[in-house]
């Protein structure tokens, strides 16, 4: 298919197109609306052929494609509607498109070990390692057929072997055991070690890479420890999974996104070295790589060689490293060099960390929206051996954001209709300053991760008497657009314009503030132990500004909003598929600070809100989570449904929420006071920086982990679908397990 309009004139003979040229082009005018007509015709036949095959088809046809193979559908498929980004994500998990195309060759393969690690790939979207118990099992063997290998009793002086006996729910246990007579399918009380007993331990948190940023000195605890957070905080530091080389092939830890072990960090084999690291995890496109220019000597460090390294355990930054070596604790993300022998040029690390989404600022692949008819610049920092300061750049490229917004207030003045600009964070680096942005009207600035980066723009405290922040105001009609970025040391604010007069702050403010897919870390900071530096302080300030606010796929803090001098309707907050976290449930994640509510309309959508609402009015939430009260002003309009709300709130009118369903089914006080209990979030953890951070426990009641609009679990990770994942990879393995099989799903993270 041709874009080109006039495809169908360019064919005519060119006799035809000098007297049509003669005539004003009535001719070209009118092959340009068929050629339209023609590339609509083109369209539709090339979709219906790429349609016949799976690689190529429409997700609708996928559950056609596996009807005709005899593929099972859940039953929920069936009432999918036809129309919308989450029926159609939704229909993605209960009819995976990988799980079809392969379904002939599982039949092929069925009652096999390895092909249920394929089934949790491809129904479920999750890696996955397949152990059958019974060879776990403690048995005498005949002296004739001897298995050395299997089962066996535990070396206690192997530390390393011990820690797998619990690590990742026991999927990588080597040692022998008991037999268990309760069977793995069992609803009260599961058995693991029997003959007929299979489990499939399935890893559900996934391995996000970090590429070349700068390491954290802790300079409280001394100038050669550092972390590999660039917040300073501990990380546990996670593998970068492996390929397996053949289907047949059973999963080990380094085909898997763990976190990584300091014994398995160290070097294996035969000649085992606990105080060196493994080549299979340290180097380049692995799971750790650290760059210390000009480190141990002049000249070396790019990278560090392995040889130098040495895995410690680092809890109390206590260690004797020896010269020329530095110590690496894999399981806390810290480093300790020599006190001695401290680098000076420096320290970048590539690494890997552990979480459950593509949310918040991070190298995963995402869509960025352009803005039209935009100037491009280019922003660099500073790299191992090279630092964009110090080198000469090209055009449209420069080493800070502020020398890039000078270019940009030059370029407006010389050409008055330039109205957009495009800020690109090029590199996963540490970007540095205080921003403070005035739009004109109309104007709209775009600060954004380039592709597959992670930059961190760091405000520092420069002023002792007055506040720093990302400060911005703007005329009417500005935007400001925040992608892929990680924001620490202050937060956001808006101000708007100064002045009572309601003309002229309507004139003189801005539009709107979007954040997609960025970090505004809690607390603006955090400790080595993850706790919020600043855990009182809000991360978006809304300052006597009616610019409107949308959030989405971010980690953000509180909100705080300041009220205008004239009021009129109220502003719109819309925040889907984030966190809003206030670093604790007694907190206020969205209020004011001098009045009862912040004046905003909000609307949440698929959240997890950490601290109590405090708002003027809320038009929606939906499939929402609040771990505190709900304290709205109007309740009149908006509503409130399939969310989970605190008992002791103030809300518009709820629809299908708890604890109210299950209080309603209750009879009796003490019922009632049961339900209210046992209806309750329970999260592995609410910790920022933590991998299982705002994840629903396993143990969580049923209402919560499926009780959203479309059975799914309850906010922020309602599009994973965990609880259909779940059943279609149950379905699946009922009909591929082989006979007499008890087969069950694991968690092993």
């Amino acid at each position: 298919m041709s874009a080109n309009p006039d495809r169908l004139y360019d064919l005519m003979p060119v006799v035809y197109r000098m007297r049509d040229a003669e005539q004003g082009y009535p001719l070209r005018d009118f092959l340009r609306v068929l050629s339209t007509q023609a590339n609509v015709l083109e369209q539709d036949i090339t979709r219906l052929y790429n349609n016949w095959f799976i690689e190529t088809c429409d997700d609708w046809v996928v559950p056609y494609i596996g009807d005709l193979l005899g593929y099972g559908l859940l039953p929920e498929a069936a009432t999918l509607a036809d129309s919308g980004a989450h029926a159609a994500r939704l229909g993605r998990v209960l009819a995976p498109r990988a799980d079809v195309a392969n379904t002939i060759d599982a039949r092929r393969r069925k009652g096999t070990l390895s092909l249920l690690e394929d089934l949790a790939r491809d129904a479920a979207g999750w890696p996955a390692r397949a152990v059958e118990f019974y060879r776990l099992l403690g048995w005498m063997q005949h002296l004739d057929h001897q298995h050395p290998h299997r089962g066996g009793t535990a070396d206690l002086r192997d530390p390393g072997t011990l820690q797998r006996i619990g690590w990742a729910n026991g999927a990588f246990d080597p040692f022998a055991h008991s037999v268990d007579v309760r069977r793995m399918s069992s609803h009260h009380r599961r058995g693991r070690y029997g003959i007929p007993d299979l489990g499939l331990f399935v890893f559900r948190l996934r391995s996000y890479p970090v590429t070349v940023t700068p390491a954290y000195c802790l300079e409280e605890r001394g100038p050669h420890c550092f972390t590999f957070s660039v917040l300073g905080n501990d990380t546990p530091l996670f593998q970068r999974p492996v390929a397996e080389s053949v289907p047949t092939h059973i999963a080990q830890e380094i085909n898997l996104p763990v976190p990584l072990r300091r014994y398995r960090f160290a070097e294996r084999g035969a000649d085992a070295d606990y105080a060196s690291v493994s080549a299979a995890l340290y180097g380049e496109d692995k799971s750790v790589l650290i760059y210390a220019p000009d480190w141990p000597s002049k000249g070396q460090g790019m990278p560090v060689p392995r040889e130098a390294l040495m895995p410690a355990d680092l809890s109390g930054w206590r260690y004797q490293v020896p010269r020329g070596r530095l110590a690496v604790d894999p399981e806390r993300g810290r480093m300790m060099f020599p006190a001695n022998q401290r680098p000076k040029g420096g320290i970048w690390v590539s690494y890997c960390y552990g979480f459950a989404a593509d949310m918040g600022g991070g190298e995963y692949a995402r869509i960025t929206p352009e803005l039209e008819h935009a100037t491009r610049y280019i922003v660099h920092t500073a790299l191992p051996g090279n630092d964009p300061a110090k080198n000469p750049l090209p055009a449209g490229h420069y080493a800070s954001i502020a020398d890039a917004l000078k270019a940009w207030a030059q370029a407006k003045a010389a050409d008055a209709t330039l109205r957009s600009l495009i800020i690109e964070l090029a590199e996963s680096g540490v970007y540095e300053g205080s921003i403070d942005l005035q739009l004109d009207a109309g104007e709209a600035i775009q600060l954004r991760a380039a592709e597959r980066t992670r930059p961190v723009l760091r405000l520092l405290d420069v002023r002792a008497s007055q506040p720093d922040a990302l400060s911005v105001g703007g005329g009417a009609g500005s935007r400001l657009l925040l992608d892929g970025l990680l924001v620490v040391g202050r937060g956001i604010e808006v101000h708007g314009p100064v002045g009572d007069d309601s003309t002229t702050e309507l004139q003189q403010d801005l539009c709107e503030l979007v954040i997609r897919h960025c970090t505004l870390v809690p607390g603006w900071a955090l400790h080595c132990d993850c706790d919020p530096k600043r855990p009182g302080e809000p991360s978006i300030t809304l300052d006597s500004t009616r610019a409107s606010l949308r959030i989405e796929q971010s980690i953000v803090g509180a909100i705080s909003v300041i009220s205008p001098p004239q009021r009129g309707e109220p502003p719109t907050l819309q925040v889907c598929d984030s966190i809003v976290d206030a670093t604790g449930v007694e907190r206020v994640a969205l209020g004011s600070p001098d009045e009862a509510v912040a004046y905003v309309e909000a609307s949440l959508r698929r959240c997890t809100v950490i601290g109590e609402i405090q708002a003027h009015s809320i038009r929606l939430a939906e499939d929402s989570i609040f771990t505190s009260v709900v304290r709205v002003l109007r309740r009149q309009s908006g509503c409130v449904r399939f969310c989970y709300v605190p008992p002791g709130s103030r809300t518009p009118q709820r629809f299908h929420c708890q604890p109210d369903l299950a209080l309603a089914a209750a009879t009796t006080d003490a019922a009632r006071a049961q339900e209210t209990l046992r209806v309750v979030p329970q999260f592995r953890s609410l910790r920022y920086t933590a991998p299982h951070y705002a994840r629903l426990d396993d143990g969580c009641c049923e209402e919560i982990r499926s009780g959203a609009s479309d059975e799914s679990a309850m906010g922020v990770y309602h599009d994973l679908y965990e609880p259909q994942r779940e059943a279609n990879l149950v379905w699946r393995l009922e009909e591929y397990v082989p006979a007499e099989t008890d087969a069950g799903i694991l968690y092993a993270s």
